[in-house]
């Protein structure tokens, strides 16, 4: 929750008269949930060698291949859980990468020597949350990291040496900084904390010398504005800021022999900035991407500006480099489709030319997706909601039942691409819509602060007004639309049946919150710090009578439309109380509700069987209520942990349904 990213597989939210497809037509699930064949690809420090996550008996794990031969072989061996998120070490002879127990985010980081195999544990603690800071190829067997072992609201900085686990303090944190920013040298530079008005304070220094206070952004610029990186061949720092305008512009802060200097190097009027390209040795920015509807990139090196012609050929779809050797001679470029996998492809600089290396997921090389249409929705005070639309392949978009898919966050939003929830509901017959709602982070302060203290309020009036957008139109049937979401969409889903009971014919919420105010007490102790920036754009917990009327739970009663709730046991955003305490309340009214709890999950289902388990029963849910077709449970459950703690024979194909 507050950080919830709509688009990954951690729930990856980041969804006429007769349906478009008939069950021959049905794509299976595993097909859009299941393990990609290969992804998050990465390219050696020395450009020789690819790595990538690949399934390895089930579970995505690390995967390393030398470039033009056949000899990939996985370096990690996780059974259980997936591994998401790893690096090269600049040595080139070790693999990074971090893990947690059952979702609960205290991660820790592990090296694995891709020679003699070996493993070492980097920060061996439990409790303690790991994050990687910084590698430098001047330093190539150590990395900067950040750990919150001295204190758990905080988090240190400590130098890790990756070939023997040695750790020496880099930086205390006394501060009370929310993030610190190191130089490609791996020396902290510039540094960020929350100011007692809900604004946020960066501070600057050069090498040891004390931190001194360059920028104050007021609460209305936070969300959009922020640290961006710092150079190693110059002093200069780039940060995203919103205060000249209101969308966020890159800058440029420089002090060089003549006094300092902030120049905008790059803005958008439509959209803040969303990603940059950066040089892998000197830190500079080459490009700047912004996400309006779809992705545009602004080139600010002229010396890439041939590769990024020539690459916008070889493919169709939004171009992205995601990773690029240290010599800069080889990029990994991919290329993103709404109706097909992402296509990941070997640019060689020198010789000008691409290779095609594989998709993601080739099972949906040859099928027939549905696109995903970008609008844009006017709400009822004529705010403009960038929206995304999908609907069945061959059906008349004419009074169909349809999916209102709200994103998680909520400062967060939902973007064009592939998307499995749309693509499986479509393909189920559903029209699926995505609303970027005021308080979605990336169009500018001004939408984004149009949801301050609105969870509830107008942020639900934007859902409200985009169905009735789609009814409008006649694409949505007003009697079958059904609301989900997970984390903020979850809240969004318990908002919309139980503030406006009679709308939604259904509602499934993952890993929602149902009261602001145990939410807000319940965060985990390294968000403490920024605990005022929440209050100011949410509700304060000495507003407790604001906060029960923004909560779903105090509302209960008023819910009349079946609800499905998915949790996680170990989820430390969101506690497995918010999902209990509502289905309690339910139960007591005898309202229906079926509750599904995975007890080695977090907040979102990372595993595999889990999140097809749940798919299952909310693809079942969904027929049951909405008209839709549906491939059958039948053994979708099996290897997964989940609990039906609640309503098992409301759903057809569990016990009794």
């Amino acid at each position: 929750m507050l950080a919830y990213r709509s688009a990954a597989v951690l729930i990856l939210l980041a969804f006429g008269l007769a349906p478009a497809s008939t069950a021959a037509d049905l794509i299976p699930r595993e097909v859009f949930f299941g393990n990609p064949q290969r992804t998050n690809v990465q390219i050696s420090p020395d450009g020789s060698r690819l790595a990538f996550l690949a399934p390895s008996r089930g579970v995505l794990n690390v995967w390393v291949q030398t470039l033009g031969e056949n000899d990939a072989r996985a370096v990690t061996f996780s059974a259980v859980r997936p591994i998401g998120q790893y690096r090269w070490a600049m040595n080139g002879e070790q693999i990074i990468y971090r893990q947690d127990e059952g979702g609960n985010e205290d991660h820790r980081l592990y090296a694995v020597d891709l020679t003699s195999g070996r493993i070492i544990g980097l920060t061996p603690f439990d409790g303690v949350q790991a994050r990687i800071v910084g590698l430098t190829p001047e330093k190539p067997d150590e990395i900067v990291v950040a750990l919150n072992q001295r204190d758990r609201k905080v988090h240190d900085l400590w130098r890790v040496n990756i070939r023997t686990g040695e750790r020496s303090m880099l930086l205390v944190n006394d501060e009370g900084f929310v993030s610190i920013t190191v130089d490609p040298a791996g020396v902290p530079r510039v540094a960020s904390r929350v100011h007692p008005d809900g604004g946020i304070d960066v501070f600057v220094r050069e090498s040891d010398e004390e931190w001194y206070e360059l920028i104050r952004w007021p609460l209305e610029d936070t969300a959009a504005s922020g640290v961006v990186g710092v150079r190693r061949d110059e002093p200069t720092v780039y940060l995203r800021d919103s205060r000249r305008a209101d969308t966020a512009g890159l800058y440029a802060y420089s002090d060089g022999p003549d006094g300092p200097t902030y120049e905008l190097i790059a803005e958008n009027p439509r959209a803040d900035v969303a990603s940059v390209l950066t040089h892998p040795r000197t830190g500079a920015i080459q490009a700047v991407a912004f996400d309006t509807l779809r992705r545009e990139w602004k080139i600010l090196d002229r010396g890439i500006r041939p590769d990024w012609a020539q690459l916008r050929k070889v493919s169709p779809g939004d171009l992205s480099i995601v990773s690029r050797d240290l010599d800069d001679q080889r990029w990994i470029a991919s290329f993103v489709r709404d109706d097909g996998p992402r296509r990941f492809y070997l640019w060689d600089r020198p010789t000008e030319t691409a290779e095609f290396l594989f998709t993601d997921r080739p099972a949906l090389d040859d099928l027939t997706l549905a696109p995903m249409q970008p609008v844009e929705i006017h709400a009822r005070d004529g705010m403009i909601l960038p929206s995304y639309l999908t609907l069945p392949v061959g059906g008349l978009d004419q009074r169909l039942p349809m999916v209102l898919l709200v994103h998680g966050g909520p400062w967060s939003r939902d973007t064009w691409g592939y998307n499995p929830l749309h693509q499986w509901l479509a393909n189920r017959g559903y029209a699926v819509l995505s609303v970027n709602f005021r308080g979605s982070a990336g169009f500018g302060k001004r939408f984004l602060n149009a949801g301050n203290r609105e969870w509830s309020g107008a942020m639900h009036d934007d859902l409200i007004d985009a169905v009735n957008w789609a009814v409008g139109r006649g694409t949505a049937d007003p009697d079958r639309v059904a609301i989900m979401g997970g984390s903020y969409g979850g809240y969004a889903t318990l908002v919309g049946l139980a503030f406006t009971p009679q709308f939604f014919a259904a509602g499934v919420d993952i890993v929602g919150p149902s009261h602001v105010r145990t939410l807000l007490e319940s965060i985990p102790p390294y968000w403490e710090p920024m605990r005022r920036l929440f209050e100011e754009r949410i509700g304060r917990l000495d507003e407790p009578a604001f906060l029960d009327q923004i909560s779903p739970l105090t509302r209960a009663g008023d819910i009349v439309r079946p609800l499905l709730i998915g949790q996680g046991r170990n989820d430390p955003r969101v506690k497995e109380a918010e999902s209990q305490q509502i289905v309690e309340a339910m139960e007591r009214n005898g309202q229906p509700v079926t509750y599904v709890l995975f007890p080695d999950e977090g907040h979102g289902f990372a595993r595999r069987v889990n999140s097809m388990a749940f798919f299952a029963i909310t693809e079942a849910f969904l027929h049951r209520h909405l008209g839709g077709d549906y491939q059958p449970i039948d053994d979708a459950l099996e290897g997964s942990t989940a609990e039906i703690r609640a309503g098992a024979t409301l759903i057809p194909g569990l016990s009794g349904g």
